[in-house]
């Protein structure tokens, strides 16, 4: 909706005008299926005599009261903004109005159980949305207490940041004579900002427990999920990891739980992984496992976890003033929840997890045009929607990781708690924590600050060897080189291992640990030694930076990698190789040959599937384009092979399957999905449960040997969400003209469709086995590109434009007509950085397939 972008410059002039302190707020939630009543009163100071606006996106504003005036609504209000004139020093205001239930995952979210025909509610307010609920200065450093009065039907219960209060009959619902009403009064919470705020309604059902704090309360813990998910809800578990992290962050920041509960929502159609609100977290329901899941996504719900606990004290007790320190709540819940996980609870190699999904995602959006400095600019809420990537999260969570190794452990957490001692239930900036950070460390943080935080870009670090006629050492140098639009050099803090063969393994021989710095760094340390058989920088993966090997140890690690006896040594073998197939410095054929040599022997399961994923895209986009069709056969072929020798009923087969399912397209692959589906070929100990049997199933729709009928009687055997959700994947995976078409027009010239659907479609309109499927819908794309900015919600609108770009092409023709869209668009800035973005995955592609030819 045009005017909802709210900018840096405005929000620091209402800051100086305005402190808002106590908001009491109303919702009916009982008022029908569009639409929910809201009434907001607000206390706050001002600056006599200014004027400034409140933020609320409505259906239709009822009445505005300031002061205990009846401001003229349709001259104050524009439906996303009402403007406050002529304030006084302390001021009351009244909004009556009522607003916009979503399915979009943004503001107060709706959903209908397809099993039950039960509703749901849930809000996701950041960044800008709890104005979608309520009248709010809608902006972090505005901090004030919260407290809501929710009606509903008598049979709900509902969730916010406070504990639970017994409900208040209120009388029969309207329209419903055999439902009634009640009223839920919550006590105020402490000071918090806006978009941690949070309001969960609808028939959840869960369990509770409780532990208690370091500080002596008995803090009360539940768990919930939809009534047609409870029995899936593995409650003890997630309760014990929970607990596990309360005592590991209680003890390491000294500090402890700042809230007087802390509940857990497994709540429908979440756009992300969860959402940090003050004691009341929300979590996707892809974490409540009705069917098997690999070891990798149950490892990531652990972390995940633990990363939204950590919150509570770093993002919810301590807040960022404005958004250009998003990344510093991210990064530290990051580095602080894979910490957690690997010394609080059984995932100990969490660090070897973090070295191949974190940092991998981090590395590829440092080299995207978009990327930008870890301290970002953030003008206005379009960029900060962008900026939710590798950068805030990865990049920022592995340079604290390096800062810790810097100034040491004990140092860092002391000057955390610190941080929280001195700001607590207040708003901060970088600064404040560099500030406790130096005085306990001793450290000058000024100059570490400007090369790793304001500048962007990551640096390649590569081994320089030279030896004689016995392959003893006489020279080695690390060299240092950096990407010419962003020519920072940097210091670092790392390991270098040698790795030889030991009987069958491949074990590390020697290890020397030092600072890196310049564009060439001796290591005398290293002359002298024999050359060993591999040769890996930034062992135990202590640097942010790009690894090389040199020619030797690329190919032990070909042939020899799954026989390395360190998983995380492995996960940074397996980094540094895909960085320089991404970088068109080895090729792609050479990286699907280390796969499929190496992932059978890989224990790591997120490796694994970082691994296998990979592949695909290998595979898919980034062989030469001749041998693409004849790779991917091959690949298919040798991941059933592994899948067939794996332990019976290990996270291994699993995952193979999964991946032959994936790359399946010759008669005799098909035949053999058909035969795990139906039943007639058999791995044992592999269960083809609900949710791979849709895979399975899609599998043969991209190959043509199952059409609309299947999927129909598939979702008629599962019409649950998820069922939904796998039949829209199918539907858009249709290998016809038509079914491209009716997908596309579904999501783009239908309006309405939930935010999962939109997801599951794009995923599915990018299968094809025949790629000239999606060259027709290159010129759609971008005729409809403005039209779905302009008209659909953030959420939906990244949806679509990531989800249909049809980067399966990875074509010159596609390169071409995004770059003619650019040159076309100079505006918006947030929308032309995903295409920028989505066009340099072209670009990149285009430069791999060439040098693998």
């Amino acid at each position: 909706m045009p005017g909802e972008n709210l900018t840096r410059i405005e929000a620091a002039e209402r800051k100086a005008t305005v402190q808002p302190h106590e908001y009491a707020v109303k919702l009916d939630l009982t008022t029908g299926p569009e639409l929910f009543r809201s009434e907001t009163r607000l206390t706050f100071s001002a600056t006599p005599g200014a004027s400034t606006f409140i933020d609320f996106i409505t259906k239709v504003v009822h009445s505005v009261t300031l002061n205990g005036v009846a401001l003229d609504v349709a001259s104050v209000n524009d439906g996303v903004r009402i403007q406050l004139p002529d304030l006084k020093d302390e001021n009351t205001l009244v909004v009556v109005a009522d607003a916009m239930y979503t399915n979009t995952g943004e503001g107060l979210h709706r959903f209908v159980d397809p099993v039950d025909g039960e509703v749901y509610l849930y809000s996701q307010f950041e960044v800008p949305d709890s104005r979608r609920v309520f009248a709010v200065f809608e902006q972090p450093d505005l901090k004030a207490t919260y407290q809501f009065t929710v009606t509903t039907p008598s049979d709900w219960i509902v969730i916010s940041n406070s504990p639970t209060p017994e409900p208040i009959f209120s009388g029969p619902i309207d329209g419903e004579s055999l439902k009634d009403s009640v009223t839920w009064v919550f006590d105020p919470t402490p000071l918090l900002s806006s978009y941690i705020t949070a309001i969960i309604a609808g028939p959840y059902q869960g369990e509770t427990s409780e532990l208690t704090s370091a500080d002596g309360r008995t803090i009360p813990l539940g768990v919930y999920a939809r009534k047609s998910l409870v029995p899936f809800l593995d409650a003890d578990y997630i309760f014990e990891k929970t607990k596990q992290g309360f005592a590991f962050y209680e003890d390491r920041f000294g500090y402890p739980y700042p809230f007087a509960k802390y509940d857990q929502v497994f709540v429908p159609e979440f756009n992300a992984g969860a959402m940090e609100n003050a004691g009341a977290v929300t979590h996707t329901e892809a974490y409540v496992f009705r069917s098997k899941v690999a070891d990798a996504q149950r490892e990531r719900r652990v972390v995940t976890i633990l990363h939204e606990l950590a919150h509570m004290w770093f993002g919810d007790l301590v807040t960022m003033k404005w958004w250009n320190d998003l990344w510093l709540n991210e990064s530290f819940a990051e580095y602080a929840s894979t910490l957690a996980t690997a010394e609080a609870t059984e995932w100990t190699e969490a660090w070897a997890t973090f070295a191949s999904t974190e940092k991998s995602w981090a590395y590829n959006q440092d080299q995207l045009p978009s990327t930008h400095p870890i301290v970002a600019a953030i003008r206005d809420l379009e960029d900060v929607q962008v900026n939710f990537d590798g950068i805030t999260y990865a990049k920022g969570a592995s340079v604290l990781k390096q800062l810790v190794a810097w100034v040491g452990q004990d140092d860092f957490l002391t000057g955390v708690h610190n941080y929280f001692e001195k700001h607590a239930h207040s708003n901060t900036e970088l600064r404040d924590l560099l500030v406790e950070l130096e005085a306990t460390s001793g450290r000058d943080l000024s100059d570490w600050s400007q090369k790793w935080l304001e500048t962007a870009g990551v640096n390649t670090l590569r081994p320089e060897i030279a030896t004689d006629a016995s392959g003893t050492i006489t020279s080695f140098q690390v060299v240092q080189t950096a990407a010419p639009d962003y020519p920072t050099i940097r210091p670092h803090r790392l390991a270098i291992g040698f790795y030889s063969h030991v009987g069958d393994k491949l074990t590390r021989t020697h290890r020397v640990e030092l600072d890196v710095d310049g564009e060439r760094t001796e290591v005398a340390e290293l002359v002298g030694l024999a050359q060993p058989d591999l040769v890996l920088l930034n062992d135990d993966d202590l640097a942010y930076a790009k690894i090389r090997l040199d020619e030797r140890s690329l190919q032990t690690a070909i042939g020899y990698l799954g026989r390395l006896d360190s998983e995380l040594a492995r996960s940074v073998v397996w980094g540094a190789v895909w960085d320089a197939t991404r970088d068109a410095e080895a090729r792609a054929s050479d990286f699907v040959q280390l796969v499929l040599n190496n992932v059978g022997a890989e224990t790591g399961s997120t490796t694994m599937r970082t691994a296998l994923n990979q592949l695909v895209l290998s595979v898919g986009a980034y062989v030469a384009p001749t041998r693409q069709q004849s790779e991917t056969i091959a690949a298919a072929d040798g991941v059933w092979t592994l899948a067939q020798s794996a332990p019976a009923g290990s996270d291994a087969q699993f995952q193979f399957v999964k991946v032959f399912a994936q790359l399946a397209s010759t008669e005799e692959q098909l035949a053999t999905i058909a035969g795990l589906r139906d039943g007639s070929i058999r791995l044992e100990g592999l269960e083809v449960d609900t949710d791979l049997r849709w895979e399975l199933l899609q599998s043969l729709i991209v190959g043509g040997k199952a059409g609309g009928a299947d999927i129909e009687a598939a979702l008629a055997e599962d019409n649950t969400a998820s069922g939904n959700q796998s039949a829209a994947h199918a539907r858009a995976a249709l290998p016809t003209a038509e079914g491209k078409a009716a997908a596309w027009a579904s999501v783009v010239e239908q309006e309405g469709a939930p935010n999962l659907i939109v997801r599951a479609t794009g995923v599915g309109f990018q299968r094809a086995h025949d790629k000239a499927l999606l060259t027709p819908f290159i010129g759609r794309y971008f005729d409809s590109l403005r039209a779905i900015w302009d008209s659909r919600s953030y959420a939906i609108a990244a949806g679509l434009i990531n989800g249909l770009f049809p980067f399966a092409l990875a074509n010159q023709e596609l390169a071409d007509a995004t770059r003619t869209w650019l040159e076309a668009n100079p505006e918006p800035a947030a929308l032309r950085r995903l295409i920028v973005e989505n066009l340099a995955r072209v670009e990149r592609a285009l430069e791999v397939q060439s040098a693998d030819s």
